[in-house]
């Protein structure tokens, strides 16, 4: 089972030189990958996330890039209706080639309707618009010259060029616990899910593979750890990896980077147990 970390580009401990130390700690500890979030603006009194403070995910993960070597970058989640398709298109292939084909593209729906009301994109149309931007992107990275057909999103794209391509194809895995999400991630390189239990765990496995037995396609968790009890992550880990998890991102809740760094080292030790 491979282990990643989020970075601290969220909240009071969130700063260049704190993105910086924690992706080259992470490197060097041996995670697989290390991640961030996305929230372009979002209410003044909402309860959650607890904080407006959200470094950009995809500039974030440049700077990380550039301070690494061989870490996998990856998002979780960009929220793909809420972006353009063909500017975010060449980001995300620019940041591929910058990193030499380290980047998991980690795309979800949404669900805060105050922030795609305030950025003029319907929320009751969000997974149309997922789908048809996830489609243009795919297009616009293997086709030379490129047509696409949009409904959803503004834009017409008629023998139009988009250069360089990825320097290897960027997995798309979806995020989310719904219904949809679960359809669309199968269609898709994996399923990026949160919020689920060991005990839920097996079921969500077994449905997947069913469809997709594949091992390209990666079955990946997202748990939060509180930093208090090692023995009781490790044994998170442990009861993911044998229900057939593939892949877990560990977020610590610690607000200070100091705390931060250390529960990274903690997270890193739990991990070192479950892999023996």
């Amino acid at each position: 089972m491979r282990i990643g970390i989020h970075l601290p580009q969220i909240g009071r401990k969130a700063a260049p030189d704190a993105i910086r130390r924690a992706a080259v700690q992470a490197q060097s500890l041996g995670f697989d990958d290390i991640w961030v979030s996305e929230h372009i603006i979002v209410p003044k009194d909402a309860a959650y996330p607890p904080s407006p403070i959200f470094y950009d995910p995809l500039l974030t993960l440049t700077w990380a890039a550039a301070c690494t070597e061989r870490i996998g970058l990856g998002t979780s989640v960009l929220i793909l209706p809420l972006r353009h398709p063909l500017p975010l298109a060449k980001e995300l292939a620019t940041l591929q080639n910058l990193s030499a084909g380290r980047l998991i593209l980690g795309g979800g729906a949404g669900w805060l309707e105050a922030e795609f009301a305030t950025l003029g994109v319907p929320f009751h149309e969000r997974g149309r618009r997922m789908d048809e931007s996830i489609a243009m992107m795919r297009a616009v990275w293997s086709e030379d010259p490129v047509s696409f057909r949009a409904r959803f999103v503004p834009a017409v794209i008629n023998e139009m060029r988009m250069l360089p391509h990825p320097v290897k194809p960027i997995p798309i895995w979806i995020g989310g616990g719904s219904e949809p999400a679960l359809r669309r991630a199968l269609r898709h390189d994996g399923w990026h899910g949160s919020r689920v239990t060991p005990e839920a765990a097996p079921a969500i496995v077994a449905r997947l593979r069913a469809a997709r037995p594949e091992p390209e396609f990666t079955i990946s968790l997202r748990t939060a750890w509180d930093g208090q009890d090692q023995g009781a992550l490790a044994a998170r880990l442990a009861a993911f990896g044998a229900a057939g998890v593939d892949h877990v991102l560990v977020e610590p809740f610690e607000r200070g980077l100091d705390a931060w760094l250390t529960a990274v080292e903690r997270v890193a030790a739990a991990a070192q147990s479950v892999r023996g």
